[in-house]
């Protein structure tokens, strides 16, 4: 009888409150899910978070030196990973930032090569870049990757200088110039001696990443890694 009872709530409960998944629009899932099963499985993982001298550590290789780096999925345009990608970064949906940043977060715990990061940093946006967007979206994800891989995460401690324009089309060449001196540290003595983990949404040629932790790495016995949700192709 109880869990008659429950049944009918529950379903109640799901007519006043409809709730579907964020890409294929399915309603069966509950109000916790964010996307269901089906679309879970065909997340584009790349599954080597776990390995060195992945494609994402290629990507900095003989630039800036990385203890560990990796991402989550491949990105592809037209694919579910950009529609939820498309969600967090101009839809302002919170819940997507959370769901991939915990998705990253359970990979990253998953493996050795990261469990000894003492802090996480979402690769900083300019203030006004912020502002206009109401959010920093590699935070929001930061937030996710805390909730299921308890590490402390600083947003202050490391601030972008100048508001580059989007470098969409902009050449590797291009985009590494243009990125060359725009962070600065603002808390170096916490940092001292850390191994710091920096985050970001997706890593295209690494530009922003590369002169981020460049930054960082001025700082006396800091050992850094870099991760993010998505890796493009």
């Amino acid at each position: 009888m109880q869990r008659t009872i429950q049944y009918y709530l529950q379903a109640l409960n799901h007519l006043l409150y409809p709730h579907g998944c964020a890409v294929c629009g399915a309603d069966y899932i509950s109000q916790q899910e964010f996307i269901c099963i089906k679309c879970k499985h065909q997340l584009p993982l790349t599954r080597f978070l776990h390995l060195p001298n992945n494609p994402v550590e290629k990507v900095f290789a003989g630039r800036i030196n990385i203890h560990a780096a990796g991402a989550l999925c491949y990105f592809t345009k037209q694919s579910m990973l950009q529609h939820l990608l498309v969600l967090l970064k101009y839809k302002n949906s919170r819940a997507a930032g959370l769901y991939l940043g915990n998705q990253l977060g359970e990979a990253l715990k998953s493996t050795d090569r990261f469990n000894t990061v003492d802090y996480i940093i979402p690769l900083p946006l300019h203030p006004k870049k912020e502002y206009a967007r109401g959010y920093n979206q590699a935070a929001i994800i930061g937030e996710g990757i805390q909730a299921v891989w308890h590490k402390p995460m600083l947003t202050n401690s490391i601030i972008r200088l100048i508001n580059t324009n989007t470098q969409t089309h902009e050449n590797r060449s291009s985009r590494w110039q243009n990125m060359e001196g725009i962070f600065h540290v603002t808390q170096p003595n916490l940092l001292r001696n850390k191994h710091i983990l920096l985050i970001d949404d997706v890593i295209t040629t690494g530009a922003s990443l590369e002169a981020c932790g460049a930054a960082i790495l001025q700082i006396p016995g800091v050992q850094l890694s870099i991760a993010s949700v998505a890796f493009t192709i």
